[in-house]
């Protein structure tokens, strides 16, 4: 489903920023759209955010259309 993949998408660019975070102190996408406040910044935040949303969707759906495949 392309929902999945722009989601994942999303929580990559997420997990990347906030390893930048954590282990330099440098937050990759308020550098790349002006600060953390910009605009753009807290669209890209807002949407690594619903992503993550989404994604808890993908722990509960049943992967291959039967629950006795896991």
């Amino acid at each position: 489903m392309i929902m999945d993949r722009i989601a994942l998408i999303l929580l990559i660019i997420g997990g990347v920023n906030w390893g930048l975070v954590g282990i330099f102190k440098f937050d990759l996408v308020a550098y790349l759209f002006g600060g953390q406040t910009a605009s753009i910044s807290r669209v890209v935040y807002t949407l690594v955010a619903l992503a993550a949303l989404w994604c808890i969707s993908l722990l509960f759906r049943d992967r291959l259309g039967s629950k006795d495949n896991a």
